[in-house]
């Protein structure tokens, strides 16, 4: 099932395209600051972007993670099963020997698999246009001090990991709202804009009690991979978070769709 759905989405059209669109994000940075050496601010490490390459796929992944990310989740998981609702093929699905809980934990997985596909996508990108536009080799840390470029890469590595396993939560809330309705966009666009709530919500200082229970609070976290030493406690509330959502949500998917009257 879950090969199924992965192939379903390389024959889409969309799915290209939206490759496309995180290829040149990924190279967005390097193309900035080539053209503009003053430029200054922008996403997380596009300022050390100037010291060594190694620091573009990390401002790449930066700059798509508050709004194109979710914004992608949002969308795969919204209409993992309301899409299959409204065009009448989410029956013909149960009607072969698929359970409704594998079907469930193959679509949260194929939504997974192509999030994480984006975000490496992204990373790649950026790798290779600040390796050649800066070169490839020791990495400053933000605390002043120097990792070796193999090291480097497996920070960059586990970033990529961390920001995948951020947004997982939100694909299960997505998925949870799929399950609850026949529309699919209207799945979708409920899920981006949870995920931008949220994060507008987590910007509010007069709502800081709440930031912790927020599944965004820690999407930028990874950042502290890059001090030296590592500050793991924001790392590991994002983990905890990730997981939580995920769990509650997805296992609220499971008990509707396992009950619900399946007509579409």
């Amino acid at each position: 099932m879950f090969r199924v759905e992965i192939l379903k989405s390389l024959h889409r059209v969309r799915t290209w395209v939206f490759a496309a669109g995180l290829a040149a994000l990924g190279v967005l940075p390097v193309i900035v600051l080539r053209n503009s050496p003053e430029a200054s601010g922008g996403p997380a490490f596009f300022d050390q972007l100037r010291q060594a390459g190694l620091f573009a796929p990390l401002a790449a992944m930066a700059l798509v993670q508050p709004f194109f990310l979710p914004l992608g989740t949002g969308l795969l998981a919204g209409e993992a099963v309301a899409g299959e609702s409204s065009a009448g093929t989410l029956r013909y699905l149960l009607v072969r020997p698929v359970g409704r809980v594998r079907l469930i934990l193959s679509k949260w997985s194929s939504v997974m698999a192509e999030v994480a596909a984006g975000v490496v996508l992204v990373a790649l990108a950026g790798l290779v246009a600040g390796a050649i536009a800066m070169g490839v080799g020791p990495l400053p840390t933000l605390s002043g001090s120097t990792i070796s470029t193999g090291g480097a890469l497996l920070r960059i590595g586990f970033a990529a990991v961390y920001i995948v396993a951020g947004v997982s939560g939100l694909a299960a809330i997505g998925l949870f709202i799929s399950v609850m309705t026949d529309s699919g966009p209207g799945a979708a666009v409920a899920t981006v804009a949870l995920g931008i709530v949220s994060q507008v919500l987590d910007n509010l200082a007069s709502l800081r009690s709440i930031h912790p229970f927020l599944f965004s609070h820690r999407w930028l976290a990874f950042v502290d991979l890059f001090r030296d030493p590592v500050d793991w406690t924001g790392i590991i509330h994002g983990f905890v978070l990730a997981a939580a959502y995920t769990a509650v949500f997805l296992g609220a998917a499971l008990v509707v769709f396992t009950r619900k009257d399946v007509v579409s």
